[in-house]
């Protein structure tokens, strides 16, 4: 009913959009593949120097493909979870200036910090983005796909949205510009992968993670990440018919919790010895593979794909902290800790760009780029004037130019919120610094700073603060900077009701 509907408001506005921009049917189709929660390691195709050992793990030959026909990025870096880099997506914004730092609940106005005795989360926006300046979110009155559309795209939203709580504008994918919204609220997992459970759809049982929009499947063998995929490619349909450029936001609902297995793939992961949920986490990558091969072939026998800019990445580093198999903070080795934290394993993702005629085949680069990044690059690929200032920067130059690196801005990576109960390994009450070479990391709790070589110490293991008292104290003064010109906050001591000091406080 969405798409019928939205085909029909698209059909009334064709004359007003359709003169605006050159061409527009000449425009590059463009497609975000985001993954939730897939780690820069759950994947057969390194995104390292080599193979490593959790490569090994995993089989996702589409993957493979894409990097042998698109640019592949070394340092790819997002949010340490969820809702702030998708909000950072449709924004251009940091999470530091949204306010915009921890994930989103389902109800307005009510934060998801876990309790902690001596620190308090700052009133940062918990209901999330908004288009129409609502309490507690960050106002972003022309996000992406508004943008897109007003330029004449035909702008498809299928699976996870989470950018906003129940009932908010950011909640509805069409309030930001989509022209059609599959199975996109403001639910953060899905409550069942599978078809026959209706995808959580069940008389008596139904919670608020029930996945929307996708009766067809109910009560068949579908995956979840296989109904998302047809209804992706059925969207497709009609802006391909009618020749005109598309915007599709694919954000799979894979490879969050819960972990349920994917019965098309898991056996082959059972009997090389994982356990039951690496199995079925192994699985879901793979589905996800599956589907990132289906959207490619598709494109093909379209005959859109050399028109067709494809964009893979995902939301946050792979999950270490609780609810995986194995040891904890092992999921992402050789990179330290995971989703939630600032260190590489929470914030350093995969990312491939495939743009026929453009993008070199089989390139990679050592450019680093961040999630605001995004915003820009898609409008400068759709030849979209950007007309407001934004934190993110055109990485265009870098899929042109794959061997100029660009690594002299800070990335800056804001957390000051606590997300579970485990708090070690910068879990909580944190952030980081990328600039050059450099990584800065402060865990605000401790009211430490920690300083890494990402050249040389690519596992976080050896803190050069007491060796490199300089370089501290020059990277610290910088961090501060760029957090107070975004209007960073941080989080308050409850015994003093004072802000936790800035970095450059801690060495003066």
């Amino acid at each position: 009913m969405r798409l019928f509907t939205g085909i029909v408001l698209l059909l009334l506005t064709t004359a007003t959009v359709a003169g605006q921009g050159k061409n527009p049917g000449q425009r590059p189709n463009i497609i975000l593949f985001l993954v939730d929660d897939m780690g820069w390691m759950d994947t057969s195709q390194p995104f390292g120097d080599s193979v490593m050992a959790l490569n090994r793990r995993f089989h996702t030959p589409n993957m493979e493909r894409m990097a042998k026909e698109g640019l592949l990025f070394h340092q790819a870096y997002v949010n340490p979870v969820c809702t702030p880099t998708r909000t950072t997506l449709m924004s251009g914004m940091s999470a530091a200036r949204t306010h915009i730092t921890n994930w989103t609940s389902i109800t307005p106005g009510t934060p998801t910090d876990f309790k902690d005795d001596q620190l308090q989360a700052p009133r940062w926006n918990v209901s999330g983005l908004s288009t129409t300046n609502e309490p507690n979110t960050y106002f972003c009155a022309r996000p992406l796909a508004r943008l897109l559309k007003d330029a004449g795209y035909f702008t498809i939203h299928v699976g996870k949205a989470h950018w906003g709580s129940l009932g908010t504008s950011g909640s509805d994918p069409m309030n930001l510009g989509f022209v059609v919204n599959i199975a996109g609220a403001s639910l953060g997992h899905p409550q069942s992968y599978y078809g026959q459970q209706n995808f959580g759809n069940m008389p008596g049982k139904t919670t608020f993670n029930a996945v929307p929009d996708l009766q067809a499947f109910y009560g068949k063998d579908t995956f979840l990440t296989e109904a998302l995929t047809q209804k992706a490619m059925a969207a497709m349909d009609f802006p391909i018919a009618n020749k005109k450029p598309f915007f599709l936001y694919l954000g799979h609902y894979a490879v969050h919790l819960p972990i349920q297995p994917d019965k098309r793939f898991v056996d082959k992961y059972l009997a090389a010895g994982l356990d039951a949920t690496e199995a079925a986490y192994a699985s879901l990558i793979e589905g996800m593979d599956k589907s990132l091969g289906d959207i490619m072939h598709y494109l093909k026998e379209r005959g859109v794909e050399k028109n067709t800019v494809v964009v893979f990445m995902s939301d946050n580093g792979g999950l270490a902290n609780t609810g995986r198999g194995g040891e904890r903070n092992t999921q992402n080795l050789p990179l330290r800790a995971g989703k939630g934290s600032p260190y590489e394993g929470g914030i350093r993702v995969p990312l491939m760009v495939k743009w026929p005629g453009v993008v070199k085949p089989g390139t990679k680069t050592n450019s680093y780029v961040s999630a605001e990044d995004f915003f820009p690059t898609v409008l400068e690929i759709a030849g979209v004037p950007l007309k407001t200032a934004i934190d993110g920067v055109s990485y265009v130059p870098v899929l042109k130019n794959p061997s100029g690196v660009r690594n002299g801005r800070p990335l800056l990576f804001h957390y000051p919120n606590r997300w579970t109960a485990n708090e070690d390994e910068g879990y909580a009450w944190s952030g980081a610094m990328r600039l050059g070479k450099w990584k800065l990391v402060y865990l605000m709790k401790q009211q430490k700073l920690e300083l890494y070589d990402m050249e040389k110490d690519l596992a976080e293991q050896h803190d050069l603060a007491a060796s490199h008292q300089q370089q501290l104290k020059a990277l610290a003064k910088r961090w501060t900077l760029e957090l107070k010109r975004r209007g960073a906050q941080m989080p308050v001591w409850k015994n003093s009701n004072k802000p936790v000091v800035w970095p450059d406080e801690l060495v003066r």
